[in-house]
């Protein structure tokens, strides 16, 4: 079946969009097939459903359904009146195909003849012909052409090969020109400017958790139960919120307490710079100090967590701020400029932001890049801006031209659906 006009978009057209035939649908179906085995999406069963689902409506010609409300309806059944302002399920999910078609495109793609990609803000895919390079061939004059026509032919000929000679030095001058660095080489320079493996320090809080004794008070009403230790870490105890219990029923637990946002910022961090070829040392809790940030460079993740964090930018731009146990983002130079995390019906965080500065000369004499949020979900999508070349690059469009010499605070907001970070969006940046 041969598709509409509009089903393709040929790169270096000047419409964007040209017929395809029963061949090109059946190249865009075999891209998908090797996209969908690939390494980014083999173990994402919701992202392959996604984009199995718009590429597959997009060849059929039936745009009309690539909208918010009606992906949400068909493919994650939501009801058809359902708030998108409130549940933004598609959105998130959008955000992570496009993050794993940036790694397919740039790490498995090599030989495709098509290249899928969806556009940020559509769910309407495109699909653009892979460029094939043609060798550029001298023109020669047959022997055995008649003289005249030899002396028409002249012109054109020499004309040919001047044509030839300059595609042949622009080619060789693109050769030779240094490939312009990508945002995310960009933001990462200042750390290689040091021989020392990057400092990547967590926080560890405080922790308590309930005595023994008290475990012990609640099996006597219980037999059988909170006996063994496996069973005291891995259960909750269900204690009726009536009952009264002292102090000393709770005791500090040092073996754990190190937020799940801050473990995922520091694995994809950790992740990124050893692809970079530079390494690192994760720190975590009292495992550092001053000296250790002063003596290499140095990734210090979390916010309120984080007394590391709060003191590095204690004097810019953006801060996060406190009062009466409620948590802030706040604009030192626009007071009511300020930014909260939503919370849900069952007071779940929805919506959280996160701030990410990159001081190149620091209270410590080096390079530290502070990475937190407001909760560990903002945490996490402040790591993810920084780690990801699509979200560097459209977040950074509006930066000054050299702002890779700056020092920079860029305030990012994230939806969070089951305590898991979506897409960053970049909301407030500073450069000085």
């Amino acid at each position: 079946m041969a598709l509409p006009a509009e089903s393709i978009t040929i790169a270096g057209s000047q419409t964007g969009r040209s017929p395809i035939g029963d061949v090109e649908k059946s190249e865009v179906l075999r891209e998908l097939e090797t996209i969908l085995s690939s390494p980014p999406f083999r173990s994402s069963s919701r992202s392959k459903q996604f984009l199995s689902y718009v590429v597959q409506h997009r060849l059929d010609g039936h745009d009309e359904l690539l909208k918010e409300r009606s992906i949400g309806t068909d493919l994650f059944h939501r009801p058809p009146d359902y708030a998108t302002g409130d549940d933004p399920v598609v959105r998130v999910q959008a955000g992570e195909v496009r993050r794993r078609l940036e790694q397919y495109h740039h790490e498995f793609s090599k030989g495709s003849i098509v290249r899928i990609d969806l556009p940020v803000g559509s769910y309407v895919p495109e699909f653009r012909l892979t460029p094939v390079e043609l060798p550029v061939e001298a023109v020669t004059m047959p022997e055995s052409l008649p003289i005249p026509m030899k002396r028409k032919l002249l012109p054109w000929a020499a004309m040919a090969m001047g044509l030839a000679l300059v595609a042949a030095l622009i080619g060789l001058g693109s050769r030779r020109q240094v490939p312009r660095k990508s945002e995310l080489e960009e933001f990462w320079a200042p750390v290689f400017s040091s021989p020392q493996p990057v400092l990547i320090s967590l926080s560890k809080p405080v922790l308590y958790r309930p005595s023994i004794a008290l475990y012990g008070r609640y099996s006597k009403d219980h037999p059988g139960t909170f006996n063994k230790e496996v069973d005291r870490l891995n259960q909750k105890l269900p204690l009726d919120p009536k009952e009264k219990i002292t102090w000393g029923d709770m005791i500090s637990f040092p073996d754990f307490g190190v937020g799940s946002g801050d473990v995922y910022a520091a694995f994809r961090l950790s992740g990124l710079l050893g692809k970079m070829n530079k390494p690192t040392q994760v720190r975590i809790g009292d495992e550092f100090s001053f000296d250790d940030l002063r003596n290499s460079p140095a990734v210090i993740i979390g916010a309120f967590s984080n007394r590391w964090t709060l003191e590095m930018t204690s004097n810019l731009r953006f801060q996060f701020a406190e009062k009466e146990g409620v948590f802030w983002i706040q604009d030192r130079a626009v007071p009511e400029k300020q930014w909260f995390c939503r919370l849900g019906k069952n007071w779940e965080v929805t919506e959280d932001f996160g701030i990410v500065s990159r001081l190149l000369d620091s209270k410590t004499g080096g390079v530290v890049i502070t990475v937190g949020g407001i909760t560990a979900p903002g945490s996490d999508a402040a790591a993810q801006f920084i780690s990801s070349p699509e979200y560097l690059a459209e977040g950074l469009r509006t930066a000054p031209p050299d702002w890779q010499k700056k020092n920079m605070q860029v305030v990012v907001q994230t939806t969070v659906i089951d305590s898991v970070a979506g897409a960053p969006h970049v909301v407030a940046a500073y450069f000085w």
